[in-house]
């Protein structure tokens, strides 16, 4: 066993990714800057509009945990998070310039005027295209250049027996980053203009992730992670075996795998992606907002509580969910979080008062964290540490899948209906489906496991 001491010890590694993700993950905070641009008294955007930047950054960043996860299992994890960490900062800062250049006259786009219920055919300010390009695009693919190095670095430190709670602490960091965000983002809107927030934003995070990234390293060649010494009841105790995306994809387990990931994320991303607006609308519905209803500064301090309270919780199902699928498996823990989501959304649409409301957003987090932590859990059992980069940017696609049709599918259904009872009822739908898929993904992780235990007999350790 290689020892190592220092900077390049296990901890300090560790802290530094989990100390990355928290820095850019500036996803959610998306929910309160909608806000600001659905005013139609300020920037006039649809709901549709709004909703594009976020659509984008969901699929890129994604699309970069894929680019970034291929490149940091080649150059190493370092320099992947330095340069996702400064582009993030950059397509923030961008998003700020092209608000402002753009935002004091009305937009030349096509379709330039929204009909606002009330006020009659009113302009739209700033860039919406531009701005999803710069937040969507740029900010995206930095994220996803972090994510997608910090996590396979994280974990190649551990023992095998430690690859969900050490994933759960990693992604924790991503998911925590809003209880830091949410308020700082609300108070710079309350205080200066949005292109002023883009700006300082973007700013912080390029030079606190730049520093961080620094720490951002892999194990020495040799290095042989420290056995726990309560192996024994460990879900998963034997070493992975490496292999190949060739081999991966030639795999029944993966697409059952992907499918699966695809649809418990979007229940996470159309809940989260929209706090601040759903609260908005069920809180009208229950009469608490009674003639406050364009009161957009409240509903930012509303919005900047929700998220920073859900990312508490998301960061503990990370935690917790991770914890308990190496105690009893990665497919139970996933069945309990499937199960408890799809009753909360059946129940959400009578969630109509402010506690109510931070019960139900508290579930969804709770359950999001859980799915988020088991499938890079799940691929590294699987599929090996090796090449984890590369494949777990292949499994993350289908995040992008969820990313690109999940919030569209609740700014959709809500502009048709004027409420999400339908958005509710189709993420209660979809959990059904995802048990049934779970149930099969079962079957074939038994199958496939006997094969990997004879393959292991054989001495077989890489396969391509």
């Amino acid at each position: 066993m290689t020892k190592v001491s220092g900077l390049k010890n296990p901890a300090v590694v560790l802290a530094a990714c989990v100390l990355v993700n928290l820095t850019i993950q500036i996803l959610y905070v998306w929910s309160l800057l909608r806000v600001e641009l659905l005013n139609p008294e300020q920037w006039n955007w649809s709901s549709t509009q709004a909703g594009l930047p976020f659509t984008l950054v969901l699929v890129f960043f994604a699309t970069g945990a894929l680019i970034g996860g291929r490149l940091q299992d080649k150059f190493g994890p370092r320099w992947v998070a330095t340069a996702g960490g400064l582009m993030v900062g950059a397509g923030l800062m961008l998003s700020g310039i092209l608000t402002g250049v753009l935002g004091e006259g009305p937009s030349l786009l096509a379709g330039a005027y929204n009909y606002v219920e009330g006020y009659g055919y009113l302009p739209v300010y700033g860039s919406p295209i531009g701005i999803a390009l710069a937040f969507g695009v740029l900010t995206g693919l930095g994220i996803g250049f972090c994510y997608g190095s910090v996590l396979p670095c994280g974990l190649k430190w551990y023992h095998p027996s430690k690859k969900g709670l050490i994933g759960g602490m990693v992604l924790g960091g991503f998911a925590l980053a809003s209880v830091i965000y949410a308020p700082v983002t609300g108070w710079l809107l309350s205080n200066f203009t949005i292109e002023q927030t883009f700006m300082y934003l973007g700013v912080g995070v390029a030079i606190v992730s730049f520093i961080f990234a620094q720490f951002v390293t892999n194990p020495p060649e040799g290095f042989v992670p420290a056995e726990p010494k309560n192996l024994a009841g460990a879900a998963v105790t034997e070493a992975p075996i490496d292999f190949d995306f060739k081999a991966m994809l030639k795999t029944r387990v993966f697409y059952l795998m992907f499918a699966t990931f695809a649809l418990v994320a979007s229940i996470g991303l159309m809940m989260l992606g929209n706090i601040a607006h759903i609260a908005n609308v069920q809180l009208e519905a229950g009469g608490v907002l009674e003639g406050a209803n364009y009161s957009f500064l409240g509903l930012i301090a509303i919005g900047t509580f929700l998220i920073s309270f859900v990312a508490v919780i998301n960061t503990a199902g990370r935690i917790a969910g991770g914890s308990l699928s190496d105690k009893i498996g990665r497919i139970n823990t996933l069945l309990i979080a499937i199960v408890l989501q799809m009753g909360t959304m059946l129940a959400f649409f009578w969630f109509q008062s402010v506690w109510l409301l931070v019960i139900g957003f508290a579930l969804v987090g709770l359950c999001f964290g859980v799915f988020l932590t088991m499938f890079p859990a799940l691929t590294g059992d699987q599929f090996g540490l090796k090449n984890y980069g590369f494949n777990y940017g292949i499994m993350y696609m289908a995040y992008a899948v969820a990313g690109l049709i999940a919030p569209n599918i609740a700014d959709i259904l809500f502009e048709i209906q004027g409420d999400f009872l339908i958005t509710y009822l189709v993420c209660a739908a979809m959990m059904v489906v995802a048990i049934v898929l779970t149930l099969l993904l079962k079957k074939a992780l038994d199958e496939r496991n006997l094969e990997l235990d004879e393959m292991r007999k054989a001495g077989v350790t890489e396969a391509a």
